[in-house]
């Protein structure tokens, strides 16, 4: 662990990456306090005479939006949302995506076989499609948002679970352990899930970004949060009439996304590598 731990520190972009996700984290878990103005106040002078949002200024360090709400307060607040749907979301995927992958993959056989076989029937549905669906049906809200996108993401780390857990249950030490009388709960806990941890920290790392930008993507279209409560996705899709006359109002919650989700890439990438047991001893 502390030469994984060097290997990842060595890694600047990764260190920047998560210097910005702490940044971010912090910013949304201290909202309240942070954030210059309530995000559905809308101030008086928040518009110009002719009922424009104004542009950033001394007041207003982001300029506002098309009802003269603070567009950095409301950013700083739908950091709180997009983030909590990143990481529920995420969450949710990955803890059902490994018990699916680690139960067909140790268990095979016609149990094994079903499991996969409903991985194959989501994954046959595009992601963003069947999202979409979920979202009209189930209706638009932080939690059904976080549920939906959970339900539609399981199914990649599924399948590498699925298959680490089957060359895992091969091995000698597994059969070791079944010969010395160790139950499945015992073989599970012990000699497949810690060897299967490093798998879950990356692919749980990287998918936050990939939740992240598909919940502004369904803000985006319409099926995400809601107004009044701020997204990134939805600042966008509130500002789009707006783009060629004000432009920061698009610019900077498009910004935030791109960062939050390189910075997750980065983090995820530079986990892959400092896990990766063929990378010991080289650099």
């Amino acid at each position: 662990m502390a030469t994984s731990w060097t290997r990842f520190r060595r890694d600047k972009t990764a260190i920047a990456g998560l210097a910005v996700i702490a940044l971010i984290v912090a910013a949304a878990a201290l909202a309240p306090w942070l954030a210059p103005f309530d995000p559905s106040f809308q101030a008086v002078d928040g518009l110009t005479d002719d009922g424009s949002p104004v542009p950033p200024n001394g007041e207003f360090w982001l300029g506002t939006d098309l009802l003269g709400r603070d567009l950095l307060s409301r950013m700083i607040f739908g950091a709180r949302n997009s983030l909590t749907i990143g990481l529920v979301a995420n969450g949710a995927a990955v803890l059902i995506g490994t018990t699916l992958g680690v139960v067909a993959g140790y268990l095979g056989g016609y149990i094994g076989a079903a499991l996969m076989r409903l991985t194959d029937m989501v994954t046959a549905f595009p992601a963003l499609l069947l999202a979409v669906a979920l979202a009209a049906i189930l209706g638009s809200s932080l939690w059904i948002v976080a549920a939906v996108i959970a339900m539609v993401n399981w199914v990649q780390i599924a399948r590498v679970i699925y298959t680490e857990t089957t060359a895992l249950s091969s091995r000698d030490y597994i059969e070791a352990a079944r010969a010395l009388g160790a139950g499945t709960p015992r073989i599970l806990v012990q000699h497949l899930i810690p060897h299967l941890l490093p798998t879950v920290l990356v692919y749980g790392t990287l998918g936050i970004a990939t939740t992240v930008l598909l919940e502004a993507t369904l803000s985006y279209i319409g099926v995400g949060v809601q107004p009044p409560d701020p997204s990134w996705g939805g600042i966008i899709v509130e500002s789009q009439s707006y783009f060629l006359s004000a432009p920061w109002l698009v610019f900077f919650p498009g910004i935030a996304i791109i960062l939050v989700a390189l910075a997750f890439n980065l983090v995820g990438d530079a986990l892959r590598d400092a896990l990766d047991p063929t990378q010991r001893g080289r650099g």
